[in-house]
């Protein structure tokens, strides 16, 4: 096919199996990873694209100004599902397909929300690093049994919160911008406003994307909506929550907790969010598990494979590039 230059910054990338590497390099690919404890920035990644003919990015800053060093760029590949991070505009413009790997990591980050759900209803974290630094005290936690759960966004990430909540016999509220009949009676759902869903839930978890229309959703005035004993969940984006408006909304009481997986700046910036001893925040492992990264690993490098043969990607994010 030809000795292709593919760049990969998806640090967990065939991190437990080398078989997208290898399918990679028997296709006679040139494969060069880059290391690194967080995402690169655009100034980063625009200093080591320019040879690369793919890119398998993860949430790397793939903007206009590394897309426009990227001169040899025949495809983005995106280790993941959201693609907020790259300016697919300028990567249309340039005729470059951006594809995601949807159907990889749906169950991964469905379990994290759970967890994340159950952790910060009984306050795990605080309780265990307590009793690991000496302590016995007991912390005051909630049930989740037969509470109301919250669900913005009804893809196959809320879908699978929502189905491990029938174990917990939970009332699951739902917000989508389709409304899904069928999902209602094979999820035992009730679809409702944006509103509803945020006055009424116990826990309320995000799975929707972030876009200019999402950023910032949850703001000052949805956390005047919440109940005071409410719990937040998000494992979608770190932009979708106005972060000082959470710090003060916990500060003044208005909600009892956060679960983030996410943030706005990931590693955090704002150390005022960490010092919050009811706000627990994971370093975005949501899609982290081995099924996961290797699903992800593999469609990812199928992608780049049929990207660079020329062909017409059926998971192409940007399909109107084919109309250029």
């Amino acid at each position: 096919m030809g000795n292709f230059n593919v760049l990969v910054t998806a640090r967990s990338f065939g991190k437990n199996d080398s078989r997208a590497v290898n399918i990679l390099e028997q296709h006679g690919f040139t494969v060069t990873r880059v290391g690194g404890d967080r995402p690169l920035t655009s100034a980063e990644l625009a200093l080591l694209v320019v040879e690369a003919d793919a890119l398998i990015a993860g949430n790397d800053q793939v903007d206009a100004e590394v897309i426009e060093a990227g001169k040899k760029l025949k495809i983005i590949s995106r280790y993941g599902v959201g693609v907020d991070n790259v300016d697919l505009a300028a990567a249309t413009a340039k005729g470059i397909p951006v594809t995601n790997t949807p159907g990889t990591n749906e169950q991964s980050v469905a379990d994290l929300a759970f967890g994340l759900m159950l952790a910060a209803a009984r306050q795990i974290p605080t309780v265990v690093e307590h009793v690991r630094t000496g302590g016995w005290d007991r912390r005051l936690g909630t049930e989740v049994w037969r509470k109301t759960l919250g669900i913005i966004g009804f893809g196959k990430i809320g879908r699978g919160v929502a189905h491990r909540a029938a174990g917990f016999d939970m009332r699951v509220l739902v917000h989508d911008v389709c409304y899904d009949a069928n999902a209602e009676n094979d999820f035992g759902v009730t679809f409702v406003s944006r509103e509803e869903v945020i006055r009424q839930a116990d826990f309320l978890t995000l799975h929707i994307p972030c876009t200019p229309e999402t950023r910032n959703m949850i703001c000052a005035a949805q956390f005047e909506m919440m109940k005071p004993g409410a719990i937040l969940i998000n494992t979608a984006r770190g932009g979708l929550i106005d972060e000082k408006a959470l710090i003060d909304a916990i500060r003044s009481k208005s909600i009892a907790g956060a679960a983030l997986d996410v943030l706005d700046h990931e590693p955090p910036k704002n150390r005022e969010l960490l010092e919050l001893d009811n706000v627990l925040i994971t370093s975005h492992i949501g899609g982290y598990t081995t099924e996961a990264i290797n699903a992800m690993s593999m469609l990812a490098a199928e992608n780049v494979i049929q990207g660079l043969a020329g062909s017409c990607l059926e998971l192409a994010v940007n399909p109107e590039v084919y109309r250029f």
